[in-house]
């Protein structure tokens, strides 16, 4: 085996999150191989990056987002769309209650693939290969990939961002406890005749949430869960259908609509693995956790992977894979990941269900948000970073200490 096919770290998978935790890896000084096919360039969904994710990246050297191709977020707001015997008071979340001028930015994936791909190909340290991995082989000291070709890449480290069926994950041994939801997600963008002002609202239905998220001018993306029988009838309909079918479903709230072509269908699940690193390999991004379209969390807690693993790595530079930085690893990511997948996942499953005091409960939740400001200010820098809420309340007490 060649010089030049042994690396510190080598990352599977070279979506968003990989390329990430490649370019961060590779800047920290570590030699990275990043194998995987580059993703689909034809991707219509979005993403929105709340702003510790956007200062992460602007750390790694990234350039501001455009606002010619990305939108920010400004407020978002939740309504009860149901017509349930017990409905929710709307909840309305404006980043300046918490002194920003915004939650983050709504980004097309085809705008942050190209350019992560641009800062991938700037890093000298990496090494990009664009074949899938044949087969582990994760030994006692090295992680080894085979490729088709039979090539073999070896790293201290593997790093899992190849997605929910992580391969890499398996190979380690992981298992994963999964949940498949009776529910399907349409995503496709739109055209609307009134400004969205930078909103972003998710209405709360039956079938689970039905989310608006403000593209550059009067456009907006669309995520709408259903079940799988209301999914394919959607995404069956003619373009003028639809878009009068979304119109109702929004309430009219942007006035007239006109679907952009390019409809997606994703079914819904929920994934966790039984641990976050083992035998080598670190997972990050989908081989992590997945869970429903909730909040804005899956790709932002994708990032907060890569910078937790990133230190890791960082502080036991003499060995990344080792058990002790594997260890340090678990115990860095398992609070967030599983604060953030019982949440998302309690919140659907009370949309979805018709039990009487699971739907009080939800209710009485949003209501509380609703009406008091302080708690509504606590969950919003809780949702953009785990732990913010806490210190601003730490930080009121010191205040209030020293007077």
């Amino acid at each position: 085996m060649s010089a030049s096919n042994e690396h510190d770290v080598l990352v599977a998978g070279a979506g968003p999150v990989g390329s990430i935790a490649a370019i961060a890896l590779a800047q920290a000084g570590l030699s990275v191989a990043l194998v995987g096919p580059q993703p689909n360039a034809g991707d219509r969904r979005t993403t929105a990056l709340m702003l510790p994710a956007l200062e992460y990246l602007e750390k790694l050297g990234l350039p501001p987002f455009s606002r010619d191709e990305t939108a920010p977020l400004e407020v978002m707001r939740i309504i009860d769309g149901t017509r349930r015997l017990i409905r929710s008071a709307p909840v309305t979340f404006r980043a300046s209650e918490i002194g920003a001028a915004m939650f983050g930015t709504n980004i097309p994936n085809t705008v942050l693939l190209r350019m992560l791909k641009e800062a991938v190909e700037k890093e000298f340290r990496i090494t990009r290969v664009g074949s899938l991995v044949s087969e582990w082989r994760l030994g006692d000291e090295r992680a080894s990939a085979i490729l088709p070709s039979g090539e073999t890449i070896s790293a201290s480290l593997a790093v899992a961002a190849d997605g929910r069926m992580s391969p890499a994950r398996e190979a380690a041994g992981i298992t994963v406890a999964r949940r498949d939801y009776p529910q399907t997600a349409l995503v496709l963008n739109f055209g609307h005749s009134r400004d969205h002002g930078h909103v972003s609202t998710e209405f709360h239905t039956e079938t689970g949430p039905c989310t608006q998220v403000p593209l550059p001018g009067n456009r907006s993306s669309l995520v709408w869960i259903v079940s799988p029988e209301t999914a394919a009838e959607l995404s069956a309909l003619d373009d003028r259908s639809l878009s009068d079918r979304i119109e109702e479903r929004i309430e009219s709230i942007l006035g007239k609509v006109e679907v952009e072509p390019g409809r997606q269908i994703y079914p819904m699940s929920a994934l966790l693995p039984s641990t976050m690193a083992s035998s080598r390999v670190a997972l990050v991004g989908e081989a992590a956790h997945v869970f429903p379209p909730i909040g804005a969390q899956g790709m932002n807690l994708g990032i907060r992977d890569v910078a937790d693993l990133v230190d890791t790595a960082v502080n036991h530079r003499d060995d990344p894979g080792s058990e002790r930085a594997l260890s340090a690893y678990r115990s860095a990511r398992r609070l967030d990941v599983i604060a953030r997948q019982t949440a998302v996942n309690s919140l659907n499953v009370t949309l979805l269900s018709d039990f009487l005091p699971a739907q009080v409960a939800r209710s009485a939740g949003l209501g509380l948000l609703a009406a008091v400001s302080p708690l509504r200010g606590f969950v919003m820098r809780e949702g953009m970073q785990p732990g913010s809420g806490f210190a601003r309340i730490a930080s009121g007490w010191r205040k209030q200490v020293r007077r």
